[in-house]
């Protein structure tokens, strides 16, 4: 049982009190009573307006769920399916044109393009790896990565393979011809870096030297200029650094003596208090928010062992260059911290109201997340915004009305920790279906906060199932990407968010690259993201986001904006296009295969989460490929099986016949975990199995199609059943 106390008209989880009060308040300038009485009052004004906006989207399900069900046996007739939904006020007439006017913006989201890393913040060394991000090795991204082929005796091995380390370096030499072509010559055949008179002159084989072809590419350097050990260049908005040490091991074998060259890779990093965690009550929230505060204070540190050693892991500083003028020149060392707190769905114990009922969880997250960051704003040496600003990612709003929640939440937030007006900015993300046909009018509630849009393939997905569940079956999950609406929900998000004046003030993003092991396959597809106009996309690792960043610097983002902007945009018609598949007469094999990999997928994700806290991991797929999983991919495939077994292309004696036999191949994936618990062959009474069960079999009662109440409240079962 959690223990509370009472301040005012709330009961507070004591751990989070304690917290409040003696970490995240001390030093910020605002009294603990003023703080609890201010958020007493925001609390109960606020969450009843936060319970109807749930009940109303009850009440849009249970609209559509008729009428799908009253033409049932019936050809679907889009047009009528469209007047309907306008007629209930799910989908709204377009918003009048507008732009953004969002102010105080960091560059790195404004005026740059670049990858971006989203983590769990309840776990600190992971936390601490993405802050740092912002800078990564090319050499050791592409050395460890299948990035580069192991052909002709370039296996990665134990210790150094030069064959496969001249191919990084010759990679990297082609890097550097085509983001930072020499005047005459190529990077390949360099063999010395120096500056004079303000200029880069590169020594050439035979004994010439050049220059840059645009000499404003060079942005400063380290150590002496005769003789330095590090070139700043930047292109397409980008830096990126050579660095040069002949005495070091590659260095040694490098004709210029260049060791590595740094990649200014994750610009910005969502720490993630949502779907990537696991956390479910008041101790596992102080955890989340302790991070947090110490992300927001700079002060966070973690002790990491690796190799047989110990070292403590910080915030890397800024980075000091001087510029060809011999003047410093300073570059913010650590990616841009955006959080994103939770929905507007999920209550929490952490604290109880008047009459006893949790408060939302998105309320307590957007209070406590705002109030760390006054550590923050109020200078610090690690600072995150250079602008005054809080980068606050809010998931799974549903239309206009839930922005505009979200907006006033913000405001009252603002009011309670003396912060001005529109310091706390918002980062819309579109991914229900609600959002997507009205995202103009989305975007225009909170129009003063907008920093941030973006598209995936994961929760939208799920949301389309579970919004037209009633419809009829789907298609099968490998066919959802080449489905119509999903084209034009990507394109519409990319269209709508230009229109409404993003360019410049905001960020338009892409979904996850969820095979972290796959770099090369990465690096061929994944350039696909700038190429629609997205200034940032989401990558799985910082090793990913040293990675992506190359795309960046073969696509000038903003230029290919302008060009996006010229084009007729995406239809409605064809967002609402509904993924039914045409026939059901799959084979018994295929039909099986889809409910196996769904299976597998869900018990190798839903185990970690229930018995170890784990809310985003490397799963390994049913042919053992590492996917990164986390609620969002959850949704789909609980309700994709929901759905076939709604519509009877099977039914529930093969799913629970399917989950029994993918058990022990998710147990044998995990073989080497000294962790794990094993699904089978207890399934009766193995919590993380039954939450399964639950997910899949009751899918098709579960708000929207979401996994939370049911994690929510297995892991706390499973917490109150083994002492923790």
């Amino acid at each position: 049982m959690t223990e509370h106390v009472q301040v005012g008209g709330l009961k507070v989880a004591k751990v989070l009190l304690d917290f409040v009060n003696t970490e995240a308040l001390p030093e910020t300038g605002i009294e603990a009573a003023a703080f609890w009485n201010g958020a007493d009052k925001l609390i109960h004004e606020l969450a009843p307006k936060n319970k109807a906006l749930l009940a109303k989207r009850d009440d849009f399900q249970a609209r559509i769920d008729a009428w799908h069900q009253s033409n049932a046996g019936k050809a679907h007739d889009a047009a009528a399916y469209k007047a309907f939904l306008q007629e209930i006020g799910y989908l709204l007439p377009e918003a009048a044109d507008f732009e953004a006017t969002t102010q105080n913006v960091d560059e790195e989201i404004a005026r740059m393009a670049g990858p971006q890393l989203v983590v769990p913040v309840m776990n600190a060394r992971f936390a601490l790896n993405a802050s740092n991000a912002r800078w990564g090795s090319l050499y050791d991204a592409l050395y460890g990565t299948d990035a580069i082929s192991e052909e002709g005796g370039a296996e990665k091995g134990r210790g150094y393979n030069k064959v496969r380390g001249d191919k990084v370096i010759a990679f990297a030499r082609a890097f550097l011809d085509e983001a930072a072509p020499l005047a005459a010559g190529s990077h390949v055949d360099s063999t010395s870096y120096k500056i004079v008179d303000g200029v880069l002159i590169v020594g050439l084989k035979g004994g010439s030297n050049t220059g840059l072809r645009d000499d404003a590419q060079l942005i400063g350097f380290q150590g002496e200029a005769s003789e330095p050990n590090a070139i700043l260049l930047k292109h397409n908005g980008l830096h990126f650094e050579i660095q040069i040490d002949a005495t070091s091991p590659v260095g040694q074998t490098d004709a210029a003596g260049v060791k590595d060259v740094l990649m200014e890779a994750a610009l910005t990093t969502i720490m993630d208090c949502e779907d990537s965690i696991a956390a479910v009550d008041a101790d596992d929230k102080v955890v989340v928010y302790r991070n947090w505060l110490g992300l927001m204070k700079g002060d966070l540190s973690e002790e990491v062992s690796k190799g047989g050693t110990s070292f403590t892991r910080t915030m890397n500083p800024d980075r000091v260059y001087t510029s060809p003028k011999g003047e410093p020149v300073t570059l913010h060392g650590r990616s841009l911290l955006f959080v994103r707190n939770v929905g507007h769905l999920m209550t929490i114990d952490a604290i109880l109201d008047n009459q006893g009922n949790e408060v939302p969880e998105g309320i307590l997250d957007g209070l406590l997340t705002s109030l760390a960051a006054i550590h923050n704003l109020k200078g610090t040496s690690r600072a995150n915004s250079r602008t005054g600003s809080l980068y606050i990612v809010k998931p799974k709003m549903h239309g206009p009305e839930e922005v505009a929640f979200t907006n006033e939440l913000f405001g009252r937030i603002e009011e309670v920790l003396n912060l001005p007006r529109n310091t706390l900015k918002v980062g819309i993300m579109d991914e229900e279906r609600r959002t997507t046909i009205n995202l103009k009018a989305c975007i225009k509630a909170a129009s003063e906060r907008v920093v941030f849009i973006n598209t995936g393939f994961l929760d939208r997905t799920g949301d389309e199932i579970h919004t037209s569940m009633e419809a009829g079956p789907v298609v099968r999950k490998a066919q959802m990407k080449g489905e119509k609406w999903i084209g034009a929900y990507e394109n519409s998000n990319v269209d709508i968010g230009l229109k409404c004046g993003l360019q410049g003030r905001a960020q338009i993003g892409k979904g996850m690259w969820a095979m972290p092991d796959l770099m090369a396959s990465m690096l061929e597809q994944k350039i696909a993201h700038p190429l629609a106009g997205a200034n940032t996309a989401w990558v799985p690792s910082p090793t990913a986001a040293a990675l992506h960043a190359l795309h960046y610097h073969k696509v000038d983002v903003f230029a290919r904006q302008a060009e996006l902007a010229q084009r007729a945009p995406a239809s409605v018609d064809d967002i609402l296009t509904i993924p039914l598949a045409p026939n059901t007469n799959w084979t018994p094999e295929q039909i099986q295969n889809e409910l196996d990999n769904n299976s597998q997928g869900i018990l190798g994700y839903v185990v970690r989460w229930i018995d170890q806290g784990v809310g985003c991991s490397k799963v390994p797929d049913i042919n053992d490929v590492g996917l990164m999983e986390d609620r969002a991919t959850l949704r789909i495939s609980s309700q994709h099986i929901a759905n076939w077994l709604r519509h009877g292309v099977v039914n529930e004696q093969q799913v629970m016949e399917s989950l029994k036999r993918m058990a022990p191949v998710v147990d044998r994936q995990n073989a080497n975990d000294a962790l794990y618990r094993p699904l089978a062959p207890d399934f009766d009474n193995n919590i993380a199995f039954q939450a399964a069960v639950e997910l899949v079999i009751e899918g098709t009662k579960q708000p929207n199609g979401y996994t939370e109440p049911v994690l929510h409240r297995r892991r706390r079962e499973f917490k109150a059943k083994n002492g923790l």
